[in-house]
C-alpha cells in the first residue's frame, strides 16, 4: 500500500518515509536469505552475517522513520542538530558505506521513487560559545521536559563526574569498551548526564536513562557521546560536582556538536592509529 501511495505522488518521498521503506526492503532480503541457510550453494557463515547486518539496518531504519520532528526545548539547537531534525536521513546517509549507499539508490531506483540525498553533516565549530541562549537554558537544568510528560526525578537532573575506568565499567559488555579505552585521555574526568531525546521521553520508573557523556579524547578535545544506563547505576555514582559548575558542564555538552563518530573518523585520517595501540577492525561509538 505505502509503495503504491509512493508511486503514484508526483513529489519527492520524505527521509521518514524513505526509512520506512528500506526497513521494509531490507525485511524482505532478511526472508530471502533465511532460506538459503540450508542451502549448500552459500556458505551458512555468510549469510547469517548478512541477516545480522541488514536486521541492524532495519532497526535503524525503523527509528529514523518515527523520528519525531524537533520541539522547542528551551535552548537554541545547534548546527548539527537542526541538521538532523530537518533530514532525519542525514546521520544514517553520511555514515553508511558506499555499498550501503549503492543499495539504497538501487531499491529507490527499482520502485521509481524520488529522493534527494542529504547535504553533508555540518562541520563542527571548535570551542562552545554562550552566546544567543535563552534565559532559562542560562539559569536552569538544560534537559527540558517535552510538552506532555512527566519531568525526570530529581535524581535524574544531576551531572556527575567520573573517570575512564569507572565509565568503561558503567558501561559493561559494550561492543565500544576497547575503543574507548585505546582513545580516552588517561587520567582524565567525564561527565554524563540523563538527556533523553524527546520522542523517547522515559516513563515514570523507567529502569533505564539515555545519558548525554561529555568526553575528554586523546588529544584532549572534549566531544560528547551517548550511552543507556541503569538508573540505579546512575543513581549510585557519587555527587561531588558543585551545582553551578553542573549546570556549565551540562550547557557545554548541549551544545557541543562534536561526538566520538566524528572525532575517530579525523583520527583515523590523520593516520594516527598506529599510535593508540587498538585494532583495525575497532570502531568508535556513535
Amino acid at each position: 500500500m505505502l509503495i503504491s501511495r509512493w508511486r503514484s505522488c508526483t513529489g519527492q518521498i520524505d527521509d521518514r518515509e524513505l526509512a520506512a521503506f528500506l526497513a521494509g526492503e531490507a525485511l524482505v532480503e532478511i526472508r530471502i536469505l533465511a532460506r538459503r541457510l540450508t542451502s549448500q550453494d552459500v556458505p551458512s557463515g555468510e549469510t547469517a552475517d548478512r541477516i545480522k547486518e541488514l536486521a541492524t539496518f532495519s532497526h535503524e531504519m525503523l527509528a529514523v522513520s518515527r523520528t519525531a520532528r524537533r520541539r522547542s526545548s528551551g535552548r537554541p539547537p545547534t548546527r548539527r542538530e537542526q541538521a538532523m531534525a530537518d533530514r532525519p536521513m542525514c546521520y544514517r546517509w553520511h555514515t553508511s558505506s558506499p555499498e550501503r549507499r549503492a543499495w539504497i539508490l538501487d531499491r529507490i531506483d527499482r520502485f521509481g521513487l524520488r529522493w534527494t540525498p542529504p547535504p553533508p553533516i555540518p562541520a563542527t565549530r571548535e570551542g562552545v560559545q554562550d552566546s544567543g541562549l535563552g534565559l532559562g537554558f542560562l539559569v536552569g537544568w538544560p534537559v527540558k521536559t517535552p510538552a506532555g510528560r512527566r519531568p525526570l526525578p530529581r535524581s535524574a537532573r544531576v551531572l556527575k563526574a567520573l573517570d575512564g575506568e569507572a565509565l568503561i565499567a558503567l558501561r559493561g559488555e559494550d561492543e565500544y569498551v576497547g575503543w574507548l579505552r585505546a582513545h580516552l585521555a588517561p587520567g582524565a574526568t567525564h561527565f554524563l548526564f540523563p538527556d533523553p531525546a524527546d520522542h523517547a521521553w522515559p516513563a515514570e520508573g523507567a529502569g533505564r536513562w539515555r545519558c548525554r557523556l561529555l568526553l575528554r579524547m586523546a588529544d584532549e578535545e572534549q566531544v560528547i557521546s551517548w550511552a543507556e544506563v541503569r538508573t540505579e547505576d546512575f543513581v549510585a555514582l557519587p555527587s561531588n560536582v558543585p551545582r553551578p559548575r553542573q549546570r556549565r558542564l551540562a550547557r557545554i555538552a548541549c551544545l557541543t556538536e562534536r561526538d566520538t563518530y566524528l572525532w575517530a573518523e579525523d583520527h583515523r585520517a590523520e593516520e594516527k592509529r598506529q599510535d593508540c595501540g587498538c585494532e583495525p577492525a575497532d570502531s568508535a561509538p556513535a
